[in-house]
């Protein structure tokens, strides 16, 4: 085979790899694109079952209809880099054709693509509008498509980034090392139920890799089995947690990193500034069965995590991270405190049978877990399991014979590998079964949540913890903004008893629903039919472009000095927080009100600026901030501390 679906990966890179000399690098700041792959994506556009833009939507909530709740996933890691350079660089977010040509034009001097295996096909595509349009730009490929071995790779890059992509892309550059913790960029996931927008998410990048090295594992191996800290501290994490916070007080938050309870010190100390604090969190975080038995359920509660994601994996699966309390107890416990769980059941290991699936699938559906995902086991490029099938000669015929057929459907949703006992479609029908029962027998996970924060009201309202009692009354607010979910569920729900059961009983403990509440409920059915119109006709299912511009101007908005004056930046998609401390002078609102200007323009973002205490500025430095500002008033918010006075006049401003 020419992509030699056998080979492993080389070696995973600290340092840039590829024929072109350093030296051939160019002399000037050199100019950085990253991209993702282009829109439009999923299966109606020939795209594997589970690919799109969404990993609820495409992995989770797949047969739940209008009831799956929508949120986009970004390549976020761009981002991240990107705020981590010195040099100038433009991301873009699932461009179209046009968008990313037009970007192109503009001559970046490096173009680093980011793909998964399964999106090979549209890196190839974007690959050749780079050498068409930007032919003297070098590409850098990087993501888990990487995996592929550098003969596979070579016709479409001139570097691959294998590993931590910051270390990679400044060692490129040569641009100085730079300690950990990174700067970290503010960004957001927002969720959406009938089509409305609910809550928004921030995302914390705590960790690269997991140590736990199961066969099948990309992440596990991609990493050589290694646990990089990007946030080393509990410290760290939390200084995140209240960026989010300064933004968006009633901000949910997700944890990015394979399992983060396993570093025990870390969500120790992220305890105990959690607890002093007392602001009652709501965290999404990744764990195994080993690290959460580590904990008592309070003690998630009161990290912040009150969701996570946990392997079930096969009950005869055996791997090491499934080492501690039984599961069968394990998430009931979680649920009753009131932490919702989404946990992964794999179909297609060599014990079982239809018969078997089947048998594990009720159990696994019997303890109730918030959402359900079911995925095939599958070889992916580095991992033992991808390994002992190639030796033991058991990928399928037509796979081998068509490597670029392997990768399109490597998703988790296509059955791969010869089976003792089950043919490949077999085993892709029970997978769709799977989803299917879980709907049908535990209704929408949209109302398993609510079901789940109930069950933890109950337990925590009374509290004798003062932090669990603000928790419980976190948990009141969100139930209650679900009552108009209860309409629809009755009426198109597949389990409308359970619904309405559900919402007597929160009537009863929290009382009945406002009149906002009640007339959003007369509205949902309207917007769920619009939802499910939508999805029948493969309308607004597709996202925007999402451009952003890291040092490309003069007047840049970065963080630094500008006199005596301390500007400390941090970067969201939509949002931007800019604190200063010091002591602002005439020159110092010009440079600042300026940078601010440019950061807004050809966009529609927002700027929020902290004053720090004690900040000095007079008065007619203030009115020049102001009046540079004022054309851009609407979108921009100034946070004025109470000392000195004269920062009150921007309130008024």
């Amino acid at each position: 085979m020419e992509t030699k679906l056998g080979a492993g990966p080389c070696a995973l890179a600290e340092e840039p790899q590829a024929s072109e000399k350093l030296a051939d690098r160019p002399s000037r700041s050199p100019k950085v694109l990253l991209t993702s792959i282009c829109r439009p994506l999923g299966p109606a556009h020939g795209d594997a079952p589970s690919v799109g833009y969404e990993v609820l939507h495409g992995q989770v909530t797949r047969a739940q209809g209008i009831f799956s709740p929508r949120s986009v996933n970004f390549t976020y890691g761009l981002d991240y880099i990107a705020a981590n350079l010195d040099a100038p660089a433009v991301v873009l977010q699932y461009p179209s054709h046009r968008e990313l040509i037009r970007e192109l034009k503009k001559g970046p001097d490096y173009v680093g693509v980011s793909f998964n295996l399964v999106l090979f096909h549209h890196m190839k595509e974007v690959v050749a509008l780079v050498r068409k349009h930007a032919p003297r730009a070098k590409i850098v490929l990087g993501g888990y498509g990487t995996v592929l071995d550098d003969a596979t790779l070579a016709p479409y890059g001139d570097y691959f980034c294998r590993g931590e992509g910051v270390a990679f892309f400044r060692a490129l550059l040569n641009e100085p090392p730079r300690p950990m913790p990174y700067d970290h960029p503010l960004v957001r996931l927002n969720l959406k139920v009938f089509s409305v927008p609910m809550h928004r998410t921030g995302v914390i990048f705590a960790g690269l890799g997991c140590p736990h090295g199961c066969d099948f594992c990309c992440t596990s191996y991609y990493f050589k089995r290694r646990h990089i800290r990007l946030l080393p501290t509990g410290d760290d994490i939390f200084r995140v947690v209240e960026r989010y916070l300064e933004v968006d007080p009633h901000m949910s938050m997700a944890i990015l990193d394979e399992d983060f309870l396993l570093a025990k010190d870390r969500a120790t100390r992220m305890r105990e500034l959690v607890l002093a604090r007392g602001t009652p969190l709501s965290i999404f975080a990744f764990a195994s069965v080993k690290a959460l038995s580590r904990f008592t359920p309070q003690e998630l509660l009161e990290t912040g995590v009150d969701g996570v994601w946990v392997g079930y994996e096969g009950k005869r699966s055996g791997y090491s991270k499934q080492q501690g309390t039984p599961i069968e107890e394990l998430i009931p416990e979680l649920r009753s405190h009131g932490i919702t769980v989404l946990s992964s059941m794999m179909l297609g290991f060599e014990y079982q049978t239809p018969e078997i699936i089947r048998e594990e699938m009720a159990e696994f559906l019997a303890l109730r877990p918030t959402y359900a995902q079911f995925l095939i086991y599958g070889p992916t490029p580095g991992t033992p399991f991808y390994e002992r099938v190639m030796r033991e000669g058991r990928f399928r015929p037509d796979m081998v014979a068509d490597p670029e057929r392997y990768y399109r459907n490597c998703d988790g949703f296509t059955s791969m590998v010869v089976h003792p006992t089950m043919k490949p479609g077999e085993i892709e029908a029970l997978q769709r079964e799977c989803f299917d029962t879980d709907f049908r027998v535990n209704g929408p996970s949209i109302l398993r949540s609510v079901e789940v924060w109930f069950q933890g009201w109950k337990r925590y309202h009374a509290s004798r913890s003062s932090y669990m009692r603000a928790k419980a009354e976190r948990w009141a607010e969100e139930i209650r903004r679900a009552f108009p979910l209860f309409r629809v569920a009755k009426r198109s729900g597949p389990t409308p008893e359970v619904a309405a059961r559900l919402e007597a009983e929160i009537r009863i403990s929290l009382g009945p629903p406002s009149l906002g509440q009640r007339v959003l409920s007369w509205l949902a059915p309207a917007a769920a039919a619009w939802t499910g119109f939508t999805l029948r006709h493969d309308l607004l299912q597709h996202p925007k472009l999402v451009r952003r511009a890291y040092r490309t101007t003069p007047w840049a908005l970065r963080s630094g000095e500008l006199g005596s004056l301390r500007v400390s930046m941090e970067r969201a998609f939509h949002n931007t927080l800019v604190r200063i401390e010091g002591a602002l002078d005439r020159a110092s609102a010009r440079r600042l009100a300026a940078g601010i200007r440019a950061h807004l323009h050809n966009n529609d973002a927002d700027v929020k600026v902290v004053v720090a205490e004690g900040t000095r500025a007079k008065l007619q430095d203030l009115r020049l901030l102001a009046q540079e500002l004022a054309p851009l008033r609407h979108r921009i918010s100034i946070s004025v501390p109470s000392t000195p006075e004269t920062w009150t006049y921007l309130e008024s401003a």
